[in-house]
């Protein structure tokens, strides 16, 4: 006998987990489906403490297995088996990452388990998608689901993609700001120090403290560097740990403009997942595990689980999130008409399009404020740099007059 970790739903559509004895993984499902069960994915609970000790999740490449669905999907459509299709596939792949978890796939369903389980084991596959394609398996409309599917990672990515084109050219900005003041600080104000000390010339205080601080960052600089790095090393090890993740994000929730901006992106992220679950036919308990699952922020997880639970008591999911205290009003708002007028999927995509367009425009409006003041911060520091620097030799010059 083998154990196997069992999460499944039960007919009133909440969420368990437990750890069972059987013969085979067949054997569990069945005896669980028997019992009116929803089964939402069986693994051996070695391979659940192997994971563990492993370490880091690994990731693959969203925009590959993008077009690795499209073209599934396309083959299913066309007539093709599941698993013949998975065996046109997995031989084509030439994504490194993707293709030995797509063949470890094809090798599962050949051996006789279900698509969901096997994408399920691979455990790099976003929630959704496992969720998406056991909704497909029991509604018989894989095709559909995995449209849906394709349709949300489409919007997904656009998204973020417009995030990061939008953060390179202020990033890129910052990093050269910051080098060319270690460049003035350590080379340039050290050579005029020099000068200065063989002139024996009366300087300014800006101009000793200039080149108090230059001389010593010069001197210093490579313990500088040093401590640099083991201080970012020591916060990412730190950041991971759910304590640091939980601390970074009520930082980020409270940092003034970014904050809003934050909470708005993961708020239409979430209604995103959530909208297209429901959409699948996947019951609201679920939905809601696998969406706060989806996302990358301990605090929001935490508030979602807590939110699931008070609808587990049967509180209306509104009223739930409206609890967390993180949601925006208008959100609550219009996820509370879509409860009661039936129509929340469509109402949790309205959000999710809302506050996306919302994200945009701020973060337009923001990044056109930041540039400028990059740009003046970098000015007045040459300035003061090259005022404190000349300033004696504007003062030598008058005494030599």
């Amino acid at each position: 006998m083998s154990e196997f970790v069992l999460k499944y739903a039960d007919p009133r559509g909440e969420m368990h987990q437990q750890v069972a004895e059987a013969g085979s993984e067949r054997e569990l499902r069945d005896r669980f489906s028997q019992q009116g069960f929803l089964i939402y994915s069986i693994k051996p609970r070695r391979e659940i403490a192997g994971m563990a000790i492993g370490g880091g999740k690994k990731k693959i490449n969203l925009e590959k297995f993008l077009i690795f669905n499209q073209q599934f999907v396309t083959l299913i459509r066309a007539g093709l088996p599941i698993l013949k299709a998975l065996d046109l596939l997995s031989e084509r792949l030439t994504d490194a990452k993707l293709a030995p978890h797509i063949k470890a796939v094809r090798e599962e369903v050949r051996n006789g388990s279900l698509l969901s389980d096997a994408f399920a084991r691979q455990a790099v596959f976003p929630p959704i998608y496992v969720t998406s394609v056991l909704a497909g398996e029991k509604s018989g409309a894989l095709g559909e689901v995995l449209d849906r599917f394709i349709t949300y990672q489409k919007l997904a990515l656009a998204v973020r993609k417009k995030l990061i084109l939008s953060l390179v050219y202020p990033s890129l900005l910052l990093v050269l700001v910051a080098c060319l003041m270690v460049f003035l600080i350590t080379f340039v104000v050290p050579k005029f120090a020099e000068l200065y000390s063989s002139m024996s010339a009366q300087l300014p205080a800006a101009t000793q403290i200039l080149i108090a601080v230059g001389t010593t960052a010069r001197n210093y600089i490579l313990f500088g560097f040093v401590g640099l790095v083991l201080a970012v090393v020591a916060f990412r090890f730190w950041a991971k740990t759910e304590k640091g993740e939980e601390r970074i994000d009520r930082w980020r929730l409270h940092t003034p403009i970014v904050g809003e901006i934050w909470i708005k992106y993961q708020v239409a992220q979430f209604a995103r997942v959530l909208g297209t679950l429901l959409v699948g036919g996947i019951p609201l308990l679920q939905a809601l595990d696998t969406a706060s699952s989806s996302l990358g922020t301990r605090l929001l997880k935490n508030s979602l689980a807590e939110a699931g639970q008070r609808v587990k008591e049967g509180q209306a999911l509104s009223g739930s999130l409206q609890k967390t205290g993180i949601f925006p009003g208008l959100s609550i708002d219009m996820i509370e008409v879509g409860e009661s007028t039936g129509a929340l999927p469509q109402m949790l995509a309205s959000v999710a399009e809302f506050y996306e367009d919302d994200v945009n425009t701020r973060m337009t409006a923001t990044l056109s404020l930041i540039e400028p003041a990059i740009m003046l911060t970098m000015g007045a520091f040459v300035t003061f740099v090259l005022v404190a620097l000349y300033l004696p030799i504007f003062s030598l010059a008058d005494t030599l007059k």
